[in-house]
């Protein structure tokens, strides 16, 4: 399952430490499955996974021989999660899981395992130990979302429609994969199923379709590219050497494109293979994924309000 580590706007865990946290994410997965596949063997789930309050985890504070291993990390090719961490991890509850109806199979309950997966993602894209931001609802019920995060290995990094802060503008970006040997610029063309995109260089796309007729539409290449600029300035400023790949995504739609060379399009007939291709990438995280995430953070713009401390509410939007 991806890894969320930005959604638009809002403040995320991954920007305090993007070379700790995903490899914590996968600890804590592999910890979590274990536990529910265990706790539905014995009969036992609706216990140990009834609707009880829980804590969040707050870590301790991250001292210098942490630091120290950190800035190690950063220059090892393959990051590996380390063993006084690895214990840390297990002996907290971040993630506390709720099991609403009692799966009758396997597959219901990897189903049932893969949302509660996905709430806890949301509530690390969108909040930390001191900072939370409001999130519009719509995002928990955003398919192709759930989609990026529940289809893919646990080893791409997803922000989904990040805004960047560049020379005082604000700027809303196209979603971006950053997987281990590229980071991929994305946009999803899905409508009526057997939707027909026409189009080329020109400004302006036609979208076919055989009930609802000809719309006009604007070429979702100008919103890629403009998001490929943004990634190879900010990319330059920190020496990051990842390749810039670029899609446009229909899978229940076609194409009719001609002098697109440098954007790949997906449609119904294309799409299976891709994904599958993604899909058995084998290949751990890496040095400069993790560095172009680091990069793509810095410049990412993030509205929160403070959290409770104590009984003291600080009442504050911040801007990082």
């Amino acid at each position: 399952m991806g890894q969320l580590i930005k959604l638009q706007d809002y403040v995320s865990r991954y920007e305090q430490d993007i070379y700790r946290y995903p490899t914590q994410y996968v600890h804590l997965k592999k910890q979590q499955w274990a536990k529910v596949h265990s706790a539905f063997q014995s009969g036992m789930l609706d216990e140990v996974y009834k609707e009880t309050e829980v804590e969040e985890w707050i870590p301790e504070k991250v001292g210098l021989l942490t630091k120290i291993k950190n800035a190690i990390w950063k220059k090892e090719i393959e990051i590996e999660v380390d063993e006084e961490k690895d214990k840390e991890y297990q002996n907290q509850d971040a993630w506390h899981f709720t099991i609403p109806v009692i799966p009758q199979n396997i597959d219901e309950l990897k189903l049932a395992f893969l949302e509660q997966l996905f709430q806890s993602q949301m509530k690390w894209a969108t909040s930390t130990i001191r900072e939370r931001s409001f999130v519009d609802y719509s995002y928990y019920e955003d398919e192709r979302l759930k989609f990026l995060l529940q289809r893919f290995p646990d080893t791409f990094l997803v922000m989904y429609k990040p805004v960047f802060q560049l020379k005082k503008a604000s700027i809303e970006a196209e979603t971006i994969i950053l997987t281990p040997t590229a980071a991929w610029c994305i946009d999803f063309l899905e409508t009526d199923d057997d939707t027909v995109f026409v189009g080329n260089q020109e400004k302006f796309w036609m979208m076919r379709h055989h009930q609802s007729g000809e719309k006009k539409i604007l070429n979702p290449c100008i919103g890629l590219q403009r998001t490929e600029w943004m990634m190879r300035q900010i990319f330059s400023i920190y020496d990051v050497e990842l390749p810039i790949k670029k899609a446009i995504i229909s899978r229940n739609g076609y194409f009719d494109a001609a002098g697109l060379y440098d954007c790949l399009l997906l449609d119904k007939k294309t799409f299976p293979a891709w994904f599958q291709s993604m899909r058995r990438l084998s290949s751990p995280l890496k040095r400069q994924q993790l560095k172009a995430s680091e990069a793509l953070l810095d410049y990412s713009l993030t509205m929160s309000t403070m959290r409770m401390m104590g009984n003291e509410p600080i009442n504050s939007n911040s801007v990082e």
